[in-house]
């Protein structure tokens, strides 16, 4: 539930953001296996975050282009 909340508070640029941050940590290496499954976890929650920004700009895009083409947005380029 937590997972929801935040997709709803937390941009994607925010997200994509703390992600390449968490990323770089973890390559970057020195941290204790604690901190590093947290880190691991954390990167987990904020890639579904920006996913679900992603997967909701593409329904966007499908149904402007759907609504411009007049017809079903699957079977545009048809």
């Amino acid at each position: 539930m937590a997972a929801r909340t935040e997709e709803s508070t937390l941009g994607y640029e925010q997200a994509r953001d703390e992600l390449i941050e968490v990323v770089r940590r973890l390559e970057a290496g020195g941290t204790t296996l604690e901190e590093s499954l947290a880190l691991w976890e954390r990167g987990e929650e904020l890639a579904k975050v920006c996913r679900h920004w992603l997967e909701g700009a593409r329904a966007r895009l499908d149904a402007a282009l759907g609504a411009d083409d007049g017809g079903d947005p699957d079977s545009a380029g048809e």
